[in-house]
């Protein structure tokens, strides 16, 4: 399901008439432990060493054992926390099988850890195994000249394009190599989990083709890192694919939950506290986006710049390299959406260098009247 600028527009202007957001709970389960919050499911959360220091997964009553739903990244603190949830609350029990909700590091790091040590098949999506796979496979590629390339015709400087290139992907090496089969979900199917059956959905733009778990009978949602109560999920252009609108198409699937799901869907997410308030959020979440292209809009208004000139507009702190990695990629999915809409063009300078103007190509043209030859019109626009 599509949806088309205006909608997203109408949804972020209007969050008012929605379900106003709520938390069942207000304090998450200690790293080890867990909670139930539905009926048969188990909420549980391991730590994470990053500025989001945790990730929640969840445990859902499937016969004698439980489906686990996402993993945690591959180090041994977060093997000590599996092992301490199935001597501890899950004593007794076993887990049937491991459903993957996309192929970051976070939610699919110890999957290949957890199928061989427990026996159990792993469920995903065929664009999460092969894209966990990929990284798995060159975890060095990112660092390529190649890509190092890409960072500095957008601005970077080249000490800033090499750490970003190699240090700020560290994480990605934080996967154990995962089983060599899988069992495919995919949207518009059925799951059934014990008692329970899931629609399965999907979404794109914080990773394509996400998966997300839907209980009509109960109106809860597996969400994922699609919708998060208070922060929201990275969005992120890429060097494998420069030209993406991956803010496209997360706005789209925004909008696609809150056309097809109930607003007092009970939200269980990857990250932060379950809630109750889905279209609220989905609302804040597409204004928020809308605020940050009006800043970028604003910004070049006063002098064509880079998608690094922009990395400060939207984010004035302090960034390491992890973080800086994900600033300037989310940057960049915020110029690329612009450009797809028409408001912004990218023109290249002699020295390869790639900066954002406001208006149509002939104004650009206009801009670049009398200067050098040597400089390539316009990308898109």
């Amino acid at each position: 399901m599509s949806m088309s600028h205006s909608a997203a527009a109408e949804i972020a202007a209007s969050p008012a008439a929605a379900r106003p957001i709520t938390f069942p709970m207000t304090t998450p389960p200690e790293n080890g432990a867990c909670m139930e919050i539905a009926p048969g499911i188990l909420w549980a959360r391991l730590a994470l060493p990053f500025r989001l220091n945790h990730v929640n997964i969840y445990l859902i009553e499937d016969g004698d054992g439980y489906a686990a739903v996402d993993t945690g990244i591959a180090d041994d603190r977060t093997k000590d926390a599996w092992q301490a949830l199935l001597a501890g609350p899950l004593k007794g029990k076993r887990l049937t099988r491991l459903i993957v909700t996309h192929h970051h590091p976070d939610h699919i790091g110890l999957a290949g850890w957890l199928c061989a040590e427990f026996g159990i098949p792993l469920l995903t999506s065929q664009t999460g195994f092969l894209a966990c796979n990929n990284i798995s496979l060159s975890p060095d590629a990112l660092g390529s000249e190649a890509y190092r390339a890409f960072y500095r015709a957008h601005g970077m400087s080249d000490a800033t394009a090499e750490t970003v290139s190699t240090q700020g992907n560290f994480y990605l090496r934080m996967v154990t190599p995962l089983p060599l089969t899988f069992f495919r979900l995919v949207a518009g199917e059925k799951l059934k989990i014990g008692s329970r059956t899931f629609d399965i959905l999907s979404g794109d733009g914080h990773a394509p083709e996400q998966i997300m778990l839907y209980d009509a009978s109960a109106k809860l949602l597996f969400a994922a890192d699609q919708v998060l109560a208070r922060i929201t999920p990275n969005v992120s252009v890429w060097a494998v694919e420069p030209d993406g609108d991956p803010l496209g198409l997360y706005t789209r699937s925004l909008g696609a939950i809150a056309a097809g799901l109930p607003d007092d869907t009970f939200v269980l997410p990857g990250h932060e506290l379950p809630f109750y308030g889905l279209h609220t959020r989905i609302g804040e979440i597409l204004a928020h986006h809308e605020e940050r292209c009006d800043i970028i809009l604003s910004a070049v208004r006063a002098r064509p710049m880079t998608v690094a000139d922009l990395v400060p507009v939207l984010f004035p702190r302090p960034l390491d390299p992890h973080q800086m990695s994900f600033a300037f990629s989310e940057t960049h999915a915020h110029v690329n959406l612009l450009i797809h809409r028409g408001n912004l063009v990218f023109v290249r300078d002699m020295e390869g260098v790639q900066r954002v103007f406001r208006g149509c190509s002939e104004g650009v043209q206009r801009v670049f009247r009398g200067c050098s030859e040597g400089v390539q019109r316009v990308f898109r626009g």
